[in-house]
């Protein structure tokens, strides 16, 4: 998949494109229908597939200080859109100027004069352009003014419940990571570098990798995890039970990502690593002392166990 920083990138001699245009933080269920339907509209007309998306996200830029919480980090976002089969990710720069565009520039900057794109395929509820003024009827004239295609996809949705952003970033905070992966399609993954903590871990036998994640993750609400730990230099996932917490038996007031790893004793600080949440186990609790808390460590590593034992339905 090649990746471009900006429409302008598109080489000389460009053809012509099936073209989605979306944030896609998470690229979740709903996400992977529309970026599959444009996939395979595009080996159907013998042009290229191109996802459009922006960077930072638009309501940081739009309203300061309102930056939801991040479902998949750029990295990882593009690797997820490349394992669907997209030929070309392109991330626009989104800047307070480029706010300002009216629907009809953006059509014409963007999918026009760039990308020469053929089909837009969007989702219902599409909306671009300066105050997201531009709704999916607008698209339709404007393919019919510019000479394109547009297809709109259908929500995905599930007893109901429609998978949207949103949603997902809903469940993560209240600490259902199972309804999260069922809407993403995998489990919700949270990123980072492991720096040193206190230690404590590994002075009651458990030592912990502390996790330093970017400000604006997804965080799962505080409680006890069962998870599936994935080093970068390997790409192994090891079995782990994730604490999410302020460490409250020891007066701890810094939120931290703590993943005692099962059957390991390596060194990774220093290292990138990966948590995918598989299940909540239950809520953080205060002890009144150390064997207590020893106690429920070690049932909580053997609940880890049964639950990442389950065979995967």
């Amino acid at each position: 998949m090649q990746r471009w920083r900006g429409t302008q990138a598109a080489p000389g001699g460009w053809g012509r494109a099936v073209t989605t245009i979306g944030v896609f933080d998470g690229v979740h269920r709903g996400h992977q229908q529309v970026i599959g339907h444009v996939v395979k509209r595009a080996g159907e007309l013998g042009v290229q597939s191109v996802v459009l998306t922006f960077d930072p996200h638009p309501s940081e830029v739009v309203r300061p200080g309102s930056h939801p919480a991040v479902l998949s980090e750029p990295s990882r976002k593009a690797e997820l859109i490349e394992a669907l089969g997209v030929d070309v990710l392109v991330v626009i720069p989104f800047t307070v100027e480029y706010s300002h565009l009216s629907p009809e520039a953006f059509v014409h900057d963007a999918l026009v004069e760039h990308l020469h794109t053929a089909l837009v395929v969007v989702g219902e509820n599409f909306r671009f352009g300066h105050k997201a003024a531009g709704d999916l009827q607008l698209l339709h004239r404007l393919g019919r003014t510019f000479g394109f295609g547009v297809e709109g996809a259908p929500l995905v949705a599930d007893e109901g419940t429609v998978f949207s952003s949103t949603y997902i970033r809903a469940c993560v905070d209240a600490g259902d990571v199972v309804a999260a992966a069922r809407a993403l399609g995998r489990p919700h993954r949270v990123e980072g570098v492991v720096v040193r903590g206190d230690q404590r871990g590994r002075e009651l036998g458990f030592p912990t990798a502390n996790q330093l994640t970017s400000p604006n993750a997804a965080i799962p609400a505080d409680g006890i995890y069962a998870a599936w730990v994935t080093r970068d230099r390997d790409g192994v996932p090891h079995p782990a039970a994730v604490s999410i917490g302020t460490n409250p038996t020891f007066s701890g007031k810094e939120r931290r990502v703590e993943s005692y790893i099962l059957d390991f004793d390596g060194d990774i600080y220093g290292e990138r690593i990966a948590v995918d949440f598989v299940e909540r186990l239950r809520e953080q609790r205060t002890y009144a002392g150390i064997e207590p808390l020893i106690e429920q460590i070690e049932d909580d590593v053997a609940q880890t166990r049964r639950v990442l034992d389950r065979p995967v339905c």
